[in-house]
């Protein structure tokens, strides 16, 4: 017997960075932003936590294989 199994998880990561001071709040957000888009801030990230959501299983016949998206 063959059994897909998925899990699925909401993971929270935690970066701390710099940014220039006298910022207002709305400069403040639209820094992360951009820094959080153009990839910079990918690696300052690190997992700080992981919430379990759901886990699903689903039989597959022996002959068939799973449709892969």
């Amino acid at each position: 017997m063959r059994i897909i199994v998925t899990v699925v998880e909401k993971i929270t990561s935690e970066a701390h960075i710099d940014i220039p001071d006298g910022l207002n709040q709305s400069t403040i957000r639209q820094h992360i932003v951009d820094r959080y888009n153009s990839g910079a801030m990918s690696t300052d990230m690190n997992i700080f936590q992981v919430d379990f959501e759901s886990i699903n299983a689903q039989i597959v016949q022996e002959n068939s294989s799973p449709n892969h998206a």
